[in-house]
C-alpha cells in the first residue's frame, strides 16, 4: 500500500497536467462516465463539517473515497482550518492500493483549478482583470490557479479584514502581483473576472455590481446554507454553468435562486459540456457569465490518479 504525506504529495503536483486531468473528468462527468454517488455532508458546532465525496471513473481501476474537513475554530487555536484525506481503492479486490494524506491540501488546488478552468472557458477572451473575494486559503489557491492558467490576468483581493488581505498580497508576492481592492462595489464594477471564494451566509456581490461581460466564479457556497450572491445576478446572468447540477441545485450557490423560481434546472450548463462543444459557452462580449462550483468526486479521482502516476514514474 502506497502512503503519502502532504509534502510528498506537494513535491508531486504539476499544474498542467492536473488543469488537463480536471478537465477531462468535467468532460466525463458531463457524458455519464463517472459514478457520483450523492455527497456525504456532517455539520457540527461552530459552523464546522465534514465532506465526504467519492466515486468511480468508468474504465479505472481505483476509486476514490475523499475526506474533507473544515473546523473555522481552529484558526484560534493555531491550526489548520481544513484537513483530510483521499483513499484509493481497488475495483477488483476493494483494497486500499493508496492513502494520500493530503490535509486537504488537494482539494484547495482541484478547487482552485476548477475555478480557473470555468473563468478560462466563459471569461472574454480579452479579459485582463481579475477581483479574488475572500482571503482564506481558498482566495489564495484561486489567485495562483488563475494566474498559472490565464497569465495575462492582473489580480485584485478584497476582504473584510484589511489585515488578512495584506496577508494574502504577501504570501502571492514572490509569484503573483496582487493588488489590495479597498471598496468592493468599485472593485467589482471594473473586474472582467469576479471569482468569490468565502463561506459566507448571505449575499456579497450585488446584481447591480456586476457589468455586462463580466464572468463570476463562485466557488464559496459548497454546503447548504452558504451564499455570496445576490439571486438577483444569478437571474440576470445570460448564462449559468455548474459543475454538477444535482448537487449545485441542492446546496450551491444557484440553489437559492432556483428555490425562488428564479432560474430553472433545464437552463443550467454543465462545465463538461461547454469544454467538449456538447453545448456552446460564451457567444457575446456583453454576456454576464456564472459558474457555480461545488466540487465534485471526478476532480478528487483526477487529482489521485495524477499524483500517483507521477509517484510511479518517480520510484520506476
Amino acid at each position: 500500500m502506497i502512503i503519502l504525506t502532504r509534502g510528498e504529495i506537494e513535491a508531486l503536483i504539476d499544474c498542467d497536467a492536473a488543469a488537463k486531468a480536471i478537465e477531462a473528468a468535467y468532460i466525463a462527468t458531463s457524458l455519464g462516465h463517472v459514478d457520483l454517488p450523492t455527497v456525504g455532508h456532517i455539520t457540527f458546532a461552530y459552523d464546522a463539517d465534514c465532506h465526504i465525496k467519492y466515486g468511480h471513473m468508468q474504465g479505472d481501476e481505483t476509486f476514490v473515497i475523499k475526506v474533507a474537513t473544515g473546523f473555522p475554530q481552529n484558526n484560534a487555536k493555531g491550526l489548520p482550518i481544513g484537513n483530510g484525506l483521499a483513499l484509493v481503492l481497488s475495483t477488483k479486490t476493494g483494497l486500499v492500493e493508496a492513502v494520500l494524506h493530503d490535509e486537504m491540501m488537494l482539494t484547495d488546488i482541484r478547487t482552485g483549478i476548477g475555478g480557473a478552468i470555468a473563468s478560462r472557458t466563459l471569461a472574454r477572451s480579452n479579459s485582463r482583470t481579475a477581483l479574488v473575494i475572500g482571503t482564506g486559503p481558498q482566495a489564495r489557491r484561486q489567485i495562483e490557479a488563475h494566474a498559472a492558467l490565464m497569465p495575462d490576468l492582473s489580480f485584485q483581493v478584497w476582504g473584510r479584514d484589511p489585515v488578512k488581505v495584506d496577508s494574502v498580497i504577501a504570501d502571492m508576492a514572490p509569484h503573483i502581483d496582487v493588488n489590495p481592492a479597498s471598496d468592493l462595489e468599485t472593485a467589482t464594477r471594473s473586474a472582467d473576472i469576479v471569482v468569490t471564494a468565502t463561506g459566507s451566509k448571505s449575499p456579497i456581490v450585488k446584481s447591480a455590481w456586476v457589468q455586462p461581460g463580466t464572468h463570476v466564479t463562485a466557488v464559496g457556497a459548497d454546503a447548504p446554507g452558504k451564499q455570496e450572491l445576490d439571486v438577483a445576478l444569478v437571474a440576470r446572468a445570460d448564462i449559468v454553468s455548474v459543475d454538477l447540477a444535482s448537487q449545485c441545485l441542492n446546496h450551491g450557490e444557484i440553489s437559492h435562486a432556483a428555490r425562488e423560481g428564479l432560474i430553472k434546472a433545464d437552463s443550467l450548463r454543465q462545465i463538461g459540456a461547454v469544454l467538449n462543444g456538447a453545448t456552446h459557452g460564451r457567444d457575446g462580449e456583453d454576456q454576464i457569465t456564472l459558474t457555480d462550483l461545488t466540487g465534485i468526486a471526478a476532480q478528487d479521482i483526477a487529482m489521485a490518479n495524477t499524483i500517483l502516476a507521477a509517484w510511479k514514474t518517480q520510484v520506476q
